[in-house]
């Protein structure tokens, strides 16, 4: 009898979990910083992110899901007021999505 190993996209509250790490992980080099780490966290007005912020996150969505999430890519296909308004929560959904895809694409 062979096992077979069941690979489950993570859910949006995982992803959600996993990113606020990596953006505490990225927050921490700036300094203290108090806010909360939710769906509709603002990059811009709550986190104070720059751009250099947002290659440290590149860096650390890629270490952790590769090709299948490209950050720069999904910044990429935004007008400079979307990267201004952009929240964790469509950086989330992104995530999600591209999970998804890649997953469907193996079958």
């Amino acid at each position: 009898m062979t096992a077979t190993t069941i690979t489950v996209n993570p859910t949006t509250e995982q992803v959600l979990a996993e990113i606020a790490a990596m953006l505490a992980d990225v927050l921490a080099d700036i300094g203290p910083h108090s806010a909360e780490i939710a769906m509709g966290t603002s990059f811009n007005d709550d986190l104070e992110f720059e751009s250099i912020d947002m290659v440290s996150l590149a860096v650390l969505l890629n270490a952790r899901w590769g090709e299948r999430v490209n950050f720069a890519e999904f910044v990429a296909g935004k007008h400079l007021d979307e990267l201004i308004a952009l929240t964790v929560g469509e950086l989330v959904y992104h995530v999600v999505d591209g999970l998804a895809v890649t997953q469907a694409s193996r079958r």
